[in-house]
């Protein structure tokens, strides 16, 4: 009996010790990934940290130290930063802020209008027309920006806000249409239906049904919408001259001066005010991106 107990004893010991082996293992390989994506998300932060970092610092030291360590605390840098200009700085995050605002309207309303007729109404050549809006994802915006200073030029739009706010009332986001178009797919038509047999037309339909399913979808538009204009510095320059109307990258493009001493300091507190704006709303908004892309089949 003892003999039998021990032949089998002897199995079940190398099996245990084989899974202890193999979650040591997995264990171990857990840790390497974390250890390796920690490394990995400092070395993309380190570059926004050290920006942090050199807007409290004096100008003679931002250069000479590349640590993150702080020496010198010069908390002036954000001062004269913000009145470094005929305006405070406040003045062109305002103009930009009216500019984000204009253009997520435009592309909630444009786009999930457009997406709305490509993903349920029937018409000519519809395959023909979503394959164009497809097609002009791929085109630069170097190819077009010249023929588009022309027209809004000769409509004396240069200058003000229009030729960034009114295509976007256009629905020339071909991205955002797509990404519409996929997710209003998702939604059972049986939902359409039953709004029809009530005695809804497309737009109620579309106004009482479809839209308020399609939040998630609509926060990722104003999400990329926000942090691709606010970011956007070629079409703000491009149309915007005067100093009174620069929005927020013209304004920190300003403070390089090519024949005088540049104040870095300024340049990158204000850089660090400028980014506020973007995180926070990737911090609060970050669940309505994730869950747009998601339910999109953008992922």
């Amino acid at each position: 009996m003892t003999e039998t107990s021990t032949l089998l004893a002897a199995p079940v010991a190398a099996t245990s010790q084989r899974a202890g082996t193999r979650r040591s293992f997995r264990a171990l390989g857990a840790l390497s990934k974390h250890v390796l994506l920690v490394l990995g998300a400092l070395l993309m932060l380190y570059p926004v940290l050290w920006m942090v970092a050199s807007s409290l610092r004096p100008n003679d030291a931002i250069f000479r130290d590349p640590s993150l360590i702080l020496r010198d605390f010069e908390i002036a840098n954000y001062v004269n930063g913000w009145n470094a200009f005929a305006q405070p700085f406040g003045h062109y995050l305002v103009n930009s802020a009216v500019v984000v605002l204009g253009c997520i309207v435009g592309n909630l309303v444009s786009c999930s209008l457009a997406a709305y007729a490509f993903a349920r109404l029937e018409f000519r050549s519809k395959r023909l027309w979503f394959a164009i809006m497809l097609v002009t994802i791929m085109l630069p915006i170097h190819v077009i920006i010249v023929p588009q200073y022309i027209i809004f030029s000769q409509l004396d739009w240069v200058n003000t806000y229009l030729p960034l706010i009114v295509p976007k009332l256009l629905a020339t986001d071909a991205f955002f249409v797509f990404l519409m178009v996929q997710f209003i797919r998702g939604i059972p038509r049986e939902l359409d239906e039953a709004a029809l047999i009530d005695g809804a037309g497309h737009f109620r339909t579309f106004a009482q049904v479809i839209l308020p399913l399609m939040v998630p979808a609509l926060g990722t538009t104003a999400i990329f919408t926000f942090i691709w204009t606010w970011n956007d510095f070629f079409s703000q320059l491009i149309y915007l001259t005067k100093p009174e109307g620069y929005t927020t990258p013209i304004a920190l493009r300003a403070f390089v001066d090519q024949q005088a001493a540049t104040d870095w300091g300024s340049v990158f507190a204000m850089s660090v005010v400028s980014l506020l704006p973007v995180f926070l709303v990737f911090l609060f908004g970050q669940r309505f991106l994730v869950k747009g892309i998601a339910t999109t089949g953008g992922k």
